[in-house]
């Protein structure tokens, strides 16, 4: 993944869909780490967003920077594999969409991929001290999946302590992204509450100036 202390994922879900690589290639030449996906079914969340074809076409548009895909989808197995397919590099996934999840994290890092695990702002986190050893990433939601530009819920800062006390507990190298709500006013409590990976999609992607805004949301982090 990235040795990087702290990293920005937009969430492409907030941009310009009618000109979606030179949106992606701005925002990385503007100073964002990662893309991140929002992969909704209209199942698993009320919403229906993009699939892999997506993913490919933006490899073959020239994006070679880390690509992060959240799947709120249910089932998981199949999706999660045709993603890989078309380029993805990390694959999160809920929990409780899935019948096995040891089986699902392994079925995508079996095929070279990192896989995460993803976390509701109710849900609770019996399941990730049975896993922690396998995966790469947990993502706290810091808002209920399925839209963009809800308000941040506080309660998640609790939830990204636990975690992170987890990690640190592990030794592990594993990565604590939080997604939702994240602007000026909420990154800096994610990162003191133990977050390193931030996902933003609106509060990029909705403003004239994405390196000044890239650079606004690093200051509030440290």
């Amino acid at each position: 993944m990235s040795d990087q202390k702290y990293i920005i994922a937009p969430s492409i879900l907030a941009s310009d869909f009618a000109r979606l690589g030179d949106e992606v290639r701005n925002v990385l030449d503007a100073g964002a780490d990662w893309v991140h996906f929002d992969v909704m079914d209209n199942h698993y969340v009320p919403n229906l967003t993009i699939g892999p074809m997506v993913c490919k076409a933006l490899r073959e548009y020239g994006i070679k920077e880390f690509i992060d895909v959240h799947l709120m989808i249910d089932p998981v197995d199949e999706l999660a594999q045709r993603f890989i397919e078309a380029g993805a590099d990390l694959i999160s996934f809920h929990p409780e969409a899935s019948t096995h999840v040891h089986r699902s994290i392994h079925a995508i890092k079996d095929k070279g991929c990192k896989a995460g695990l993803v976390y509701n702002p109710a849900t609770p986190l019996n399941t990730l001290e049975n896993v922690l050893d396998d995966i790469d990433l947990v993502l706290i939601m810091s808002v209920n999946p399925g839209f963009g530009g809800q308000s941040f819920i506080h309660s998640s800062l609790d939830k990204i302590t636990q975690v992170r006390k987890m990690i640190d507990d592990s030794g592990k190298d594993i990565r604590l992204e939080v997604d939702g709500g994240i602007n000026n006013d909420t990154i800096g409590l994610a990162a003191a509450a133990g977050a390193d990976t931030f996902v933003a999609g609106s509060a990029i992607f909705n403003t004239e100036n994405y390196e000044q805004t890239i650079s606004e949301l690093r200051y509030k982090i440290v």
